[in-house]
């Protein structure tokens, strides 16, 4: 079933700015009656005050938040090659097309029809339909790019500055220049910090399989994952990171492996998930 959703303004910005997500948390259930490969759309008003066409996500994963998650306990994650972010300047309104869907909401009671939990609304296939033929031709936001987060998180915790720094500006617009200190002062600084406290506290044994770099080749080899990635605004901290063996590390990230929740277990594809067998610090 395709959802749709209402982007707060201030919102959407903010997401652009500090690092857009591809992915999307709720408080409502009705985030979970999508199914995987369908599509939530999600609109936003503009400065003009119409609305526009802002993301087309092509659902991958359904998992659920930790408890007390500010945002919500329910999250989709978007396919990375078929998701997109859509240029609000120079698409013609979606103001006409709101007004055609099974919604049946008025022109002034669009805004309202979206508050608190309905801001996520249960579409049908022809509404579907009609939000696709809008979106063809639609040019993609230029900031909705993700940096090589694999790439990235080795040379940060490599403690390579001048690396990095050449990575985030070689990225072009994809980044605001907050987002892009945040990532080169903050980062940097943090990620060999934090793989040693990992290490330590998990005797350098990967959460998923207990693989033991230091017991086979006496070298610390497993690897700090965040997460939530860095270049979909995730943060640097220990709670949004897991230790890896290099091999599940790959993996996660060649599959966009993401985490759910509920049953700490990476979520590869619909029909594989590998819970943690060390959830340690993520549990509770």
């Amino acid at each position: 079933m395709p959802l749709l959703y209402y982007w707060r303004p201030d919102n959407h910005q903010h997401d652009l700015d500090f690092g857009v997500g591809f992915h999307l948390n709720q408080g409502t259930p009705r985030l979970h009656d999508i199914e995987v490969g369908d599509n939530l759309w999600a609109f936003t008003r503009r400065r003009d005050r119409t609305f526009a066409l802002a993301m087309q996500l092509v659902v991958r994963a359904k998992t659920h938040n930790r408890a007390g998650f500010r945002y919500g306990p329910y999250r989709l994650w978007g396919d990375l090659q078929h998701s997109r972010y859509f240029l609000l300047d120079g698409q013609p309104p979606l103001d006409p097309i709101l007004r055609a869907l099974s919604l049946q909401v008025r022109a002034r009671s669009i805004g309202q029809a979206f508050q608190g939990h309905a801001a996520v609304r249960r579409i049908t296939a022809a509404d579907d339909e009609l939000l696709h033929a809008h979106a063809r031709g639609l040019l993609s936001e230029p900031r909705a790019r993700l940096i090589p987060e694999e790439r990235f998180e080795a040379l940060a915790v490599a403690g390579d500055h001048d690396a990095v720094e050449r990575l985030l500006f070689a990225e072009g617009p994809g980044l605001a220049a907050e987002r892009r200190s945040y990532l080169y002062e903050t980062t940097v600084s943090r990620a060999r910090q934090h793989t040693q406290a990992l290490r330590e506290r998990y005797g350098d044994r990967c959460q998923l399989c207990a693989w033991c770099g230091l017991d086979r080749y006496q070298r610390p080899l497993c690897e700090a994952h965040h997460l939530q990635w860095l270049s979909r605004g995730g943060e640097d901290t220990l709670d949004n990171l897991v230790l890896l063996c290099p091999n599940h590390h790959r993996a996660v990230h060649a599959a966009d492996a993401v985490l759910d929740f509920q049953g700490l277990a990476f979520v590869f594809d619909p029909q594989r998930r590998e819970v943690l067998r060390e959830p340690g610090h993520l549990a509770g």
